[in-house]
């Protein structure tokens, strides 16, 4: 067992086994929050040039075209089952685990597997792991690592392939995610503490890290500032005395989470920055202190320890520090899934000093980092089931968090599609108490309120909503819905066409706009829409239920039959177009295909009341 010990590839392996063995609950996940945004609802997924809409804008998700690529593959080998989503995000986090181990021991850092072994399972790292959007964090973090391993093999070997290899995973790694532009800055980190000085040599190898990194930042300042700007909210107008502020508190924050991880949030408190008052600048001055005492001291091998630690630390925050822009600072300056690279400094720090206390090959180092790493898998394992579902999640929040705004808007959207709609326009009704000018809340209530049959106070809501966003498509589209239902098409149909001038690929309402059309008797215009949605999303089993009952009243019956057949093949529970396909079954004389779907459409929903005068209708006939 000793000698196998020694082997790094089972070291190495061991690291990636503890990973799985912390994420088994993560396994039984389903798709939570913004996996719509990135997957599940993604039109990039399913629409015949997916790829090139991934590469070739910012239209289809944020703009992580590698990432969203290894969706497109990966939707194409196991469609929406959430578990191998999950599986395939927890092996690129364990192999990140195996990666640091071989990095640290390249850097002689000690007590290397402790380091590596305490990152892979450390709770902190939960959200990025459990939560499938964050295979950004996930995917990025092995190209990010390869890049730093191969850029030292060529160090030492000057052998140029590494060099190529070492600026081929670079750019990977800035594809997969726009916050790796810090690797220069930890490439220089990793020179500086092989050699203790810095080249000139140094600097011009690592110049074109700097140049790509430099392109990047440029993308992902105008790609966020975009989203910024369409939502024309202030929660970003901050001046740079705040920012500083915030970047000295965010620092603390992120250490203290690494050191005593417990009340996890997936998002926390917003801190106040509209009060003024010297103890706020503290915090940096602490971060300032530290980092004067470790340069002083760096002669001392425990200052220069951390002052890498330290530096590797502050380096891969700096995007999320409050220096620039973040569309997620709306809810929260801090998130979990911010430090899943930067934690490695801390951490790699503190199993050295545990190291260093301890002794190597005393008797009682071995337990109590078997110790540690169990409480931290226990931890981990714990945490990971908060992401288990979007109840799961924003319930957990709301609990810890009870100010976060969207979490109680989102556990109303849960609610509601559980049934309980007297619980979601509570929730609703929070989020529109700690945020009045919320949007997207203001839509929601206006949908449940529509639900109750209460027409006129939903529109009321859809036209605040507008009031605060104009340029709100589901706001558009939802009041165009509304307007139909109190018979007033032509505003209707307005208020689709508006949705898709401001958003062209806005397929709900483009489906509605057919809608509207063929309630008007407009069938060839409601034809054109339906075609057009499902040129995009092929699997809108909605649409393809609308275009057969357009094609049917034209006469075009087995077309009509064909797309009813398609949206079951989609959506096998969708009671209506087992409904239609019943009719036109029956009109084509096949009396018992068409009372299977008919009865289809009833298990699936027992209450649909033409369903059942269908099946009466047949046994009188019978």
């Amino acid at each position: 067992m000793m000698s196998a010990w020694k082997s790094p590839v089972f070291r190495a392996a061991l690291i990636i086994l503890l990973a799985f063995v912390a994420y088994i609950p993560a396994m039984h996940g389903g798709f939570i929050w913004d996996d719509d945004d990135h997957l599940t609802a993604n039109p990039a997924m399913t629409a015949p040039h997916g790829l090139r809409m991934i590469w070739s804008s910012v239209a289809v998700s944020r703009y992580y075209p590698l990432t969203l690529t290894s969706f497109w593959v990966q939707h194409r080998l196991w469609g929406m089952r959430a578990l191998p989503y999950h599986v395939v995000n927890i092996a690129f986090h364990a192999l990140n685990g195996a990666l640091i181990f071989l990095l640290l021991c390249r850097l002689r850092v000690p007590a290397a597997w402790l380091a590596a072994a305490l990152w892979v399972v450390h709770p902190v790292n939960a959200e990025s792991v459990s939560w499938i959007t964050e295979l950004k964090n996930t995917q990025s973090g092995v190209f990010f690592f390869c890049a730093v391993l191969c850029f030292l093999r060529f160090e030492e070997q000057e052998q140029r392939a590494w060099y190529a290899l070492s600026l081929l995973c670079g750019t990977a790694a800035l594809l997969s995610k726009a916050s790796t532009v810090v690797l220069p800055l930890a490439l220089l980190l990793c020179v500086w503490w092989q050699r203790g000085v810095w080249r000139w040599t140094d600097l011009k190898r690592i110049l074109p890290f700097f140049a790509m990194a430099a392109l990047m930042s440029a993308l992902a300042i105008v790609e966020q500032r975009g989203h910024v700007a369409r939502q024309g909210t202030s929660e970003w107008s901050l001046s740079a005395g705040q920012r500083l502020i915030i970047s000295g508190k965010a620092l603390w924050f992120y250490a203290a989470k690494i050191l005593w991880p417990v009340n996890l949030a997936f998002v926390y408190p917003r801190w106040d920055m509209a009060a003024s008052s010297i103890r706020l600048w503290l915090p940096l001055a602490g971060a300032l202190a530290t980092a004067i005492v470790l340069w002083m001291r760096r002669q001392q091998p425990w200052a220069r320890a951390g002052l890498f630690g330290f530096g590797f630390f502050v380096t891969a925050l700096l995007p999320v520090l409050g220096f620039f822009d973040v569309f997620y600072f709306r809810y929260s300056f801090v998130a979990d899934h911010f430090q899943y690279l930067a934690s490695l400094g801390v951490i790699a720090y503190v199993a050295s000093g545990i190291a260093y206390a301890f002794g190597r090959g005393k008797l009682w180092s071995t337990p109590i980092c078997s110790l540690l790493l169990v409480t931290l898998v226990g931890l981990t394992w714990r945490q990971s089931q908060v992401y288990h579902s979007n109840e799961t999640l924003w319930r957990d929040t709301v609990t810890k968090n009870p100010t976060a705004w969207i979490a109680h808007n989102n556990l109303g959207i849960v609610l509601q599609n559980l049934g309980q709609k007297t619980n979601a326009v509570t929730q609703y009704k929070e989020a529109l108490r700690l945020k009045p000018d919320y949007v997207e809340a203001h839509n929601n209530l206006g949908f449940a309120l529509s639900q109750e049959g209460k027409i006129e106070e939903a529109i009321a809501q859809y036209e605040q909503a507008l009031r605060i966003d104009p340029d709100d498509v589901e706001a558009h589209n939802n009041l165009g819905i509304a307007l139909s239902q109190t018979g007033k098409p032509d505003e209707a149909i307005a208020q689709f066409d508006q949705a898709l001038r401001i958003k062209p690929q806005y397929t709900d309402a483009r489906n509605n706009l057919g809608a509207a059309f063929l309630r008007q008797g407009r069938i060839q215009d409601a034809i054109g829409q339906w075609e057009k949605v499902l040129q995009t999303r092929p699997d809108y089993a909605n649409a393809h239920n609308n275009l057969g009952v357009a094609l049917a009243r034209l006469g075009r019956v087995q077309e009509a039959i064909e797309q009813w057949e398609l949206a079951l093949r989609i959506a096998p529970d969708y009671s209506d177009a087992h409904y239609n396909l019943g009719i036109a079954l029956e009109q084509s004389g096949k009396l018992t295909e068409a009372r299977e779907h008919w009865e289809q459409a009833l298990r699936f929903r027992p209450d649909y009341a033409d369903a059942q005068n269908r099946l009466a209708r047949l046994q009188d006939v019978r």
